[in-house]
């Protein structure tokens, strides 16, 4: 068995060129297939669209409660139980509800007038410099700056707040990016308290007067993690694929209709690598036995290029309808920030294909060490207005 040659939880194996002809060949031996991870142990690797469907939307076989990400280790993460990521129905829907209306499609075409905004002076910003990081300058601003408002941060603590979400986020290694983490607990914390006593019209007063302290930290965090990380990595690696296709980036600055441009980009850059879950009773899948106790992992890439759902799938069809696409998951775990994070992709890409005439490389970029969300950590670029 190919899988046997390769590991998908090494981050190596997607920065290959030929990384995705070789999941092809992988997932002609098996929809579904044991795989020997060097750094993870026995895993079972779902490759298909129809199979992840499956597990992603039966959270009764497939339990959250033993971690939903790679990279954490084996048994139960510290948070189980305690956050949207890491529980299951019904406990996860009473996490979930509080902040539905914050997240919701209503809610982001309220916001899409302050994202226009906000990006459209981050774009003419730039455009004045000889040389910027894209994934710092241009993807990570806008989503931070909203999320900010959603928190009800205070304006007095945006550029302390930004400053620990970008190093927590952004930071060069492991190290820098847990202390900046260790940073924002604490000020989350406060907020808390303060939001229970006061309550506004924002995220964390939602959560303060529903939860235990401890559960709005966790879900602050996990919400502030999946709002950014999402979108900046899938702007940057989608950049990236709009410079490696002209035609893609013509298109879209001439005919391309935006909101289906933008799921073709979430589709094809797939950032958010894996899903990972842990069977709670012996289940068939594809004709393989899995035992309780077994983690699955839902290989992100795998479904969205099924050639068995998408036609064509390794060209990028700008125009492509239907798009079952999981870029945002599925199930009762489908991103909560999914329409957000869908308004302020179009937005971003609209903007710059009206304001920027070409989008230049200027030296080598970087793809990260993660498989959670797989990006870059560093994109030169050249701005040049149209």
């Amino acid at each position: 068995m190919l899988l046997d040659t390769y590991d998908l939880t090494d981050p190596g194996f997607w920065a290959r060129d030929d990384a995705y002809p070789i999941l092809d060949e992988i997932r002609r031996e098996g929809a579904v297939q044991r795989h020997e991870s060097a750094a993870e142990g026995p895993l079972w690797a779902v490759l298909t669209h129809r199979e992840a469907l499956a597990v992603l939307g039966d959270a009764g076989s497939f339990s959250s409660l033993g971690g939903s990400l790679l990279g954490t280790g084996h048994g139960p993460p510290a948070g189980s139980g305690r956050m949207m990521a890491l529980s299951d129905p019904p406990r996860h829907r009473a996490y979930r509800e509080p902040v539905v209306p914050f997240f919701s499609a209503r809610r982001a075409a309220v916001l899409e007038e302050r994202v226009r905004e906000l990006t459209e002076r981050v774009v003419e910003r730039l455009l004045v410099h000889e040389k910027i990081d894209f994934v710092r300058d241009v993807g990570a601003v806008v989503p931070l700056t909203v999320m900010c408002d959603l928190m009800g941060i205070p304006d007095d603590d945006r550029d302390e707040i930004v400053d620990m979400c970008d190093q927590a986020f952004l930071g060069r290694n492991p190290a820098e990016r847990r202390a900046a983490h260790q940073r924002l607990l604490p000020y989350l914390l406060q907020l808390a308290m303060e939001r229970r006593e006061e309550p506004g019209d924002d995220i964390i007063s939602a959560l303060a007067t529903r939860l235990e302290l401890d559960e709005v930290v966790l879900n602050c965090d996990n919400i502030i993690v999946g709002g950014i990380q999402t979108v900046r990595h899938t702007a940057a690696m989608a950049m990236l694929e709009l410079i490696r296709h002209p035609d893609a980036w013509r298109e879209l600055g001439e005919k391309a209709d935006p909101g289906l441009a933008t799921d073709e980009l979430l589709r094809w850059t797939s950032v958010g690598l894996h899903v990972l879950r842990t069977a709670t009773t012996d289940v068939e899948l594809a004709g393989q036995r899995i035992r309780a106790g077994d983690r699955v992992v839902v290989w992100t890439p795998g479904a969205n290029r099924d050639a068995a759902v998408f036609e064509e799938p390794h060209r990028l069809d700008l125009a492509r309808r239907p798009n079952r696409h999981i870029a945002f998951g599925w199930g009762e775990h489908y991103c909560i920030g999914g329409p957000l994070a869908r308004t302020e992709l179009r937005v971003l890409f609209t903007t710059l294909s009206t304001l920027v005439a070409e989008v230049e490389p200027l030296g080598a970029f970087e793809y990260n060490q993660s498989i959670i969300n797989f990006g870059l950590d560093s994109f030169p670029v050249r701005l040049h207005r149209r």
